[in-house]
């Protein structure tokens, strides 16, 4: 730890903690080194990946491009609060009906910023679920099957 550690006190995944890093920590490592949040993956560390994601407050934010001190005092929540094993949620259970990762290294990004994009849209065009996915880069997929899993959990909300 060096001179220049801040003390922070967040909630991750509905547990509160109290943790001192160092000030140039980046709240995806803070989450993946002090918290064990590996679902949050650090793709490109800077910003164009998506891997990253998280729902900080109720917005998805690349936690690359945060410091963690300045999640001081928020609720922090990551891929792995979005549903369980024995109950998805339902845009988890439209991208496996609708094929729609194969890697899975994107899939903590586009289901975060799907649920996001849901919460603001009850019935979005293939637009404007197509430009809240684009900050998430999928080399696998091409989309379409992302796509379709969003209209399809989209109509599964209605």
């Amino acid at each position: 730890m060096t001179d220049d550690a801040v003390t922070i006190t967040l909630e991750v995944d509905g547990r509160a903690e109290t943790v001192t890093v160092d000030a140039d920590t980046t709240l995806v490592d803070l989450l993946r080194e002090k918290f064990g949040s590996t679902a949050v993956r650090a793709g490109c560390r800077n910003g164009d990946c998506g891997a990253c994601t998280a729902v900080v407050d109720d917005r998805c934010l690349k936690t690359c491009l945060v410091l963690a001190g300045r999640a001081d005092g928020t609720s922090v929540t990551t891929i792995a609060n979005l549903g369980t094993e024995e109950q998805p949620s339902p845009v988890q259970r439209a991208f496996m009906a609708e094929y729609a990762f194969q890697c899975g290294f994107c899939l903590p990004g586009m289901l975060l910023a799907a649920e996001g994009l849901l919460a603001r849209t009850k019935n979005p065009s293939d637009a404007e679920i197509r430009d809240a996915l684009s900050g998430n880069l999928c080399r696998c997929t091409g989309y379409v099957n992302v796509v379709r899993a969003v209209r399809r959990a989209a109509e599964a909300t209605d």
